[in-house]
């Protein structure tokens, strides 16, 4: 029989630089970290993964391929962080599984979002009740379907004596705001992009993944004009609830703000981290919270430039990585979907419909048991 507190977490975010497992034992107050992975995806199937992200030719067949190769990758990540723990697909509970996100549309007409990896063949290669498709559930309870990771910032990091904010730099920065206050409502949203326009424009002009400590960034200027213009969008003044990904934020969006003027490619770059760190502080300004503790998880917590801005634009906030608090910042998003598989087993909701919008809390996805 398998045990009932150890789940598996995957997800693969907006960035599309591969999978990341974990193996979470819930069996304890804290839930405890036990193995971690991250499986890359091949560049094949990375730039096929961005092109049916856009509109294009042949959707139906390339998305039906695409959701088969995916959810391949996701077994064979789900497989690894289990011999890297020493565990058997017998031992886990459920995976949850996020899938990768290929369209987010909360503000269309008829609200939708789709991931894709396909849960009917991550239950048959890995041996293990799966649990997947977990943000539509919340968009046709009225939701944005995002974000679904403060409920779990709520379990690991509220204070009764502080307010606190958890910032994930993902491809998209979204804040969970926790009041120290008893019954107060916990709020969160996406505040815009983080690091996927530049990773996206560093491969652009450097042939690179990312920035690697922001030391390219570093080296230029900022382009005050572009900034303004970049901060003009609607969407930062755009109260929450909402949620955004690079369907909206992207090279595409960039290019489109631009001013007439001759910006070098590093400064853009230097501007984008600036557009990154002002629109977080300028958020959790509006919230109230600017002397609060900031817990930073998500890949960009490794980018020394973007955190040294966010401390110059947060100087009455604490700003720490969630590491402070025994929680490693890379795989606080993969241990939210092994949290979430757990609720859904059990029949409890995991949305926050304070945070998403949705008229009410609600049970997300569904579940494909193990053959």
């Amino acid at each position: 029989m398998p045990s009932e507190s150890v789940h598996v977490g995957l997800i693969s975010g907006t960035s599309l630089d591969g999978v990341d497992a974990v193996a979470v034992d819930f069996n304890g107050a804290q839930p405890i970290l036990l193995a971690y992975h991250s499986e890359p995806y091949p560049a094949s199937l990375q730039t096929a993964l961005r092109s049916i992200s856009v509109a294009g030719s042949n959707e139906i067949d390339r998305l039906g391929e695409l959701d088969r190769q995916v959810a391949a990758l996701f077994a064979d990540a789900c497989l690894s962080v289990l011999r890297k723990g020493g565990l058997r697909p017998a031992q886990v509970a459920a995976i949850g599984s996020h899938g990768q996100t290929i369209r987010h549309r909360p503000e269309a007409a008829l609200p939708f979002t789709l991931q894709i990896g396909d849960p009917n063949t991550l239950s048959e290669l890995t041996g293990i009740t799966t649990v997947a498709d977990f943000r539509r559930r919340d968009i046709a309870a009225g939701g944005q379907g995002a974000p679904l990771v403060p409920a779990f910032h709520q379990i690991l990091f509220q204070h009764p004596q502080q307010q606190r904010v958890v910032l994930n730099l993902g491809g998209i920065a979204n804040i969970t705001c926790l009041p120290s206050a008893p019954g107060k409502r916990v709020i969160g949203y996406d505040t815009g992009p983080a690091n996927t326009l530049l990773d996206r424009w560093i491969e652009q002009h450097q042939a690179l993944g990312h920035d690697h400590r922001g030391e390219w960034a570093r080296s230029g200027q900022i382009a005050h004009d572009l900034l303004r213009q970049l901060l003009s969008d609607p969407y930062f003044n755009q109260p929450p609830p909402k949620s955004t990904g690079p369907e909206y934020f992207n090279l595409d969006w960039l290019r489109e703000k631009r001013p007439h003027g001759d910006f070098s490619p590093v400064d853009v770059q230097t501007t984008l981290v600036e557009l990154t760190t002002v629109s977080i502080a300028r958020a959790i300004g509006r919230e109230g919270l600017s002397r609060s503790e900031v817990l930073v998880c998500g890949g960009g917590v490794h980018n020394a430039y973007l955190m040294e801005r966010l401390d110059f634009h947060l100087p009455g906030c604490a700003v720490r990585p969630t590491s402070v608090y025994g929680v490693d910042p890379d795989w606080v998003e993969a241990m939210t979907f092994a949290w979430l598989a757990k609720r859904t087993l059990a029949g409890l909701s995991g949305n926050l419909p304070s945070v998403t919008g949705a008229t009410r809390a609600v049970v997300l996805g569904g579940i494909y048991p193990a053959p």
